[in-house]
């Protein structure tokens, strides 16, 4: 889907939801920065296969769709910081019965049961 038929008012809210987490590293990088602020150079360690370019391109996304808060601290070298905003952590906390329910189905599909 393209951003800008995400952001028509016609098109299914479930629709323009996931647009804005559609991707790859999204969801990933929601669920970190719902833990706690990070710093891009804390987000590659924590997810080696993420190249610097498509986290930039992802953060600049949430940030522009009102999910991420990018914070540069006047230091040298520069310091920045990602943190979710009031709206993300409304998506994030929208989207753990989602998650509930993708765990119960790997379960499934597994026939295992989750660890205690």
């Amino acid at each position: 889907m393209t951003r800008s038929r995400a952001q028509d008012p016609n098109v299914c809210g479930v629709t323009a939801a996931i647009s804005v987490i559609d991707g790859k590293w999204k969801t990933v990088l929601l669920w970190l920065l719902e833990a706690a602020p990070h710093r891009p150079g804390e987000l590659l360690r924590r997810l080696p296969d993420l190249s610097e370019k498509v986290l930039t391109q992802a953060l600049r996304e949430m940030e522009a769709d009102g999910l991420v808060h990018r914070e540069v601290h006047d230091v040298r070298p520069l310091k920045t910081v990602y943190s979710l905003t009031e709206f993300g952590r409304e998506l994030s906390e929208a989207l753990a019965p989602l998650s509930d329910w993708g765990h119960r189905r790997l379960e499934k599909l597994t026939g295992t049961r989750p660890a205690s």
